[in-house]
């Protein structure tokens, strides 16, 4: 154990303890219930970064602030104002198909689940990590050479299409995260955004196992 996994452990026990107690629970769920654009900002920006800490941590066994990390957490933020917005719309419309009779199982709260989770995940999701593989491959640039110039052909070219379809396209969002995001929206809403940002903590760990492996 590395001074770094006490401190990283010890902020996410801080951000958990949260809803732990019934008093911080409720003022939590409140300040995010009436700001949820912001609430999804900070969740994001603060799990999010961190599970991308650990990946690196895992992958190379040391923790390693690997470049523009302000940039990264902001980049997060955004993601996480995007995904409050996104539950929201897929939830609804799978609640109005199902309402209409466009889908079955109407009243049904595991078909709602596992509705909003497939859609969002079958369409939104490719388009969401390709543009945050876009955003990471340009800091990664940026922080190597500061003079070096953003295309988009230069940013295309860095990017492995082939790794991104093939594993995290074809393999993670059909063995994780519909599944993860079933489990999701069976909770009721003002804990959906939350548990999907600890999501990405589980996704980082997950992996950097999975490279750790297949290097060894």
């Amino acid at each position: 154990m590395k001074k770094g996994d006490f401190i990283w452990g010890g902020v996410l026990v801080l951000f958990s303890l949260i809803f732990v107690f019934e008093s911080s629970r409720t003022s939590f769920i409140g300040l995010t219930s009436t700001y949820p654009l912001a609430g999804g900002f900070l969740k994001f920006m603060l799990l999010a970064t961190m599970g991308e800490l650990l990946s690196i941590r895992i992958s190379s066994g040391e923790w390693i602030n690997p470049g523009g990390l302000l940039y990264r957490a902001l980049v997060w933020g955004f993601l996480g104002i995007i995904i409050t917005l996104i539950f929201n719309i897929y939830g609804a419309g799978v609640t109005a198909g199902m309402n209409s009779g466009l889908l079955p199982f109407k009243g049904s709260s595991f078909a709602f689940a596992f509705f909003t989770s497939a859609f969002m995940n079958l369409t939104f999701a490719p388009t969401f990590m390709a543009f945050h593989r876009i955003t990471d491959t340009i800091i990664d640039a940026k922080v190597a050479n500061k003079n070096t110039r953003i295309d988009l052909k230069a940013v295309e070219s860095r990017i492995d299409w082939y790794g991104f379809i093939s594993f995290v396209v074809m393999k993670t969002i059909p063995l994780f995260w519909i599944p993860a995001h079933t489990i999701t929206f069976l909770l009721p809403g003002e804990y959906r955004v939350v548990v999907a940002a600890y999501l990405s903590v589980a996704l980082g760990a997950i992996l950097a196992f999975s490279r750790k492996m297949k290097s060894a």
